[in-house]
């Protein structure tokens, strides 16, 4: 992968990117499994994209593979979501506009923040797991000594969640194809985040093995 631009190219390169992406696509409409699944196949297609390799891994159940990744972003989404959505609560109760819109402000930049680390997080638990996944200051040394890099990481990440999206507007059915497709996106950012902050084309170091 020479440009992050390339991310949103390559999963066309795959002969077989519709049927793969169609039929992870309906794997991940079982709640909690398929969302496991999923992950997995995007794991799965880091480790193509390291390789060098422009194809997408085998539509599948890769729960082994996705677990740890969907554990830790569940927590995070958790964590970072809890104090704003807590004041709003509590002011809701009370009728407290102020405390509303104090928490819908935490909640905001809260979600930047969260959006700022994600590259990082994203990389670490691929790398080391879920362990990785927690060590939240090696994250943060890898997202501040790359500002620049884990902005534009962090931007295309939200971009590709957008297109991920862009399936309700075709009364859902779309979502078969346009979440995996964001899915197969973010590998390539991620793929690129590795190779701009190890300041090189070789990886941080080697990929986790795949499980099938």
């Amino acid at each position: 992968m020479t440009s992050v631009g390339d991310s949103f190219a390559w999963p066309f390169q795959d002969p077989g990117w519709f049927g793969k992406m169609v039929l992870q696509g309906l794997i991940s409409i079982i709640p909690i499994v398929g969302w496991i699944a999923l992950v997995g196949w995007f794991m799965m297609t880091i480790d193509n994209y390291r390789a060098g390799r422009r194809e997408l891994p085998p539509a599948g159940f890769h729960l082994e593979r996705g677990v740890g990744l969907f554990v830790v972003l569940l927590v995070y989404g958790i964590v970072f979501s809890l104090p704003g959505g807590l004041l709003s609560g509590i002011g809701s109760r009370n009728h407290g506009a102020g405390l509303v819109a104090l928490g819908q402000l935490i909640g905001f930049l809260l979600s930047l923040l969260l959006a700022f680390l994600s590259p990082a997080i994203i990389l670490h638990t691929y790398r080391t797991g879920i362990a990785g996944g927690f060590d939240v200051n090696s994250i943060w040394q890898t997202a501040t000594a790359h500002t620049s890099t884990t902005v534009v990481g962090g931007l295309l990440l939200y971009v590709a969640r957008l297109i991920g999206g862009l399936g309700f507007f075709l009364c859902c059915v779309g979502l078969l194809f346009t979440i995996p497709y964001s899915v197969a996106i973010t590998a390539g950012i991620v793929t690129w985040y590795e190779r701009e902050v190890a300041g090189g084309p070789a990886p941080l170091g080697p990929a986790a093995p795949t499980t099938t």
